[in-house]
């Protein structure tokens, strides 16, 4: 530990300081616009959302096309989830963290690319602009939607072990060469389970 070394971590949480002030008092105001906004939508507008979100999307990254195959009950269930989960951010943090790690988890086992996230949050920021002019709701939304987004991307990367890509690849010859870098005692479990923080899945 040197001179450098005390530059950096005081260089670091300098900055972090900074983004926490900066934030200070925001969360408790964007939770009512948001809460604001969204008991002000009537059906039709949340029908404009969960058609809407996926037309942008697809827009603006034709390859998601590829990993939204479902039924559109399906689809319309994962745009009314979204819009829950964004309000939910502000209500209960400690809950969501741990949902959110599931999630990705789950994406993991179906190898979603993570650079897909940002045209996403994009797609449905868009949207969401159509429906309000209040500027404070719109913050509010993309603030969470970016942290959720930014959170599942961290899951992924952590979650996708040299065991997950050899799955989704479905690669024998991948998946053998994985395992092999286990040490003995570990092997079933580095083909049984990957966890990141208090969440697991089994591939």
């Amino acid at each position: 530990w040197g001179s450098q070394h005390e530059v950096s971590w005081s260089w670091l949480w300098e900055n972090v300081e900074r983004m926490l002030k900066a934030l200070m008092g925001k969360p408790a105001a964007q939770e009512k616009a948001l809460a604001k906004l969204y008991s002000s939508l009537d059906e039709a507008a949340l029908m404009v959302i969960r058609k809407e979100v996926y037309q942008k999307f697809f827009a603006l990254a034709p390859a998601g096309q590829d990993y939204f195959k479902q039924s559109t009950t399906r689809l319309y269930f994962i745009a009314d989830k979204l819009v829950a989960m964004t309000l939910d951010m502000y209500k209960e943090p400690k809950r969501m963290v741990e949902d959110i790690s599931a999630l990705g988890l789950r994406h993991v086992g179906y190898g979603i690319p993570t650079d897909l996230f940002g045209p996403f949050v994009t797609g449905c920021v868009q949207v969401v602009r159509m429906l309000t002019d209040n500027d404070a709701a719109e913050e509010a939304f993309r603030w969470s939607l970016n942290l959720i987004s930014r959170m599942l991307t961290r899951v992924i990367n952590e979650g996708s072990t040299i065991v997950m890509k050899a799955i989704n690849v479905n690669s024998a010859k991948m998946l053998k060469k994985a395992v092999g870098c286990a040490p003995r005692g570990k092997r079933a479990l580095w083909m049984l389970n990957v966890q990141v923080g208090t969440q697991s899945i089994s591939p």
